[in-house]
């Protein structure tokens, strides 16, 4: 996605992204890519899952820069919520009571199962969940409001770093040599933009 976006803000914005901008954010995949190290099994079709997940995303990220010339971040992530509620509303409707998850693709029957009523303590933690989403949407899109979109994709490969973080605290996890690689590469990326945009800014 932070890919995505980058190339977006080009075509769509008309945003002039720097070569450094183009550096953190191609470095800032390598890193991702050392941690995550794809396999190189036979290709799935359902790989191309996550990546209409990237574009789209990637869209509503330059969405928010395109309204945030008129809107608020909290107006727009109040949208985007209601607009998440309204499409799992939907799907609930269609595959909450299950029997479409069978003999279908893995990744569409985990997709389409059917659904069950959670317990107390599972219900508080999707009920904080999604408080948590809600404040980092808001967040999120305050930042693509306010800077150009090329600048703020590099830091969105953060997510690697603290998905390990939160590996490590939960399940004791730690990534190898490689992975402590990638996370490095990711937070240079990240401060080397910082660097650029503020010697940038003095000039």
């Amino acid at each position: 996605a932070p890919l995505m976006i980058v190339v977006m803000s080009v075509i769509f914005l008309r945003e002039q992204v720097s070569a450094p901008r183009w550096i953190a954010v191609a470095a800032g995949f390598a890193g991702v890519l050392l941690m995550v190290r794809p396999g190189g099994e036979l290709f799935d079709w359902a790989a191309l899952l996550p990546v209409l997940c990237g574009v789209a995303y990637a869209g509503s990220m330059i969405l928010a820069r395109v309204m945030g010339a008129k809107d608020t971040a909290a107006a727009m992530a109040f949208w985007g919520n209601l607009a998440f509620l309204a499409c799992a509303a939907g799907l609930a409707l269609v595959y909450g009571r299950g029997g479409a998850a069978e003999g279908v693709h893995p990744s569409l029957a985990f997709l389409t199962r059917g659904w069950v009523w959670p317990s107390h303590w599972d219900l508080f933690l999707m009920a904080s969940c999604g408080v948590i989403a809600a404040i980092g949407l808001t967040l999120l899109t305050q930042a693509y409001r306010i800077a150009q979109s090329s600048i703020v994709a590099p830091f969105e490969f953060t997510f690697a770093f603290w998905g390990i973080l939160w590996g490590w605290l939960f399940w004791g996890d730690l990534p190898d040599a490689l992975g402590w690689l990638g996370i490095a590469i990711i937070i240079a990326a990240g401060v080397f933009v910082l660097r650029s945009e503020g010697q940038k800014a003095e000039t």
